[in-house]
């Protein structure tokens, strides 16, 4: 298994903001949130098509020759 497919200790900002109390959010700050919050689901899942495509890249060209 690759160092990359391990799973790392970092903060993760995303649970940070799942505690954080919602209730002095005004209607349009939460919206401007819902937005700012699609918008990086958008990033993260770009790159991990990205990653994907690479890794499926990477194991297709070291991938073991089959012999006769």
């Amino acid at each position: 298994m690759e160092d990359d497919d391990l799973p790392r200790m970092r903060s993760d900002a995303a649970a940070l903001l799942a505690t954080e109390s919602l209730d002095t959010y005004s209607q349009d700050e939460l919206m401007a949130r819902v937005q700012q919050l699609e918008a990086e689901i958008v990033r993260v899942k770009a790159h991990h098509a990205k990653a994907a495509d690479h890794r499926k890249v990477a194991d297709a060209l070291f991938k073991p020759r089959e012999t006769d």
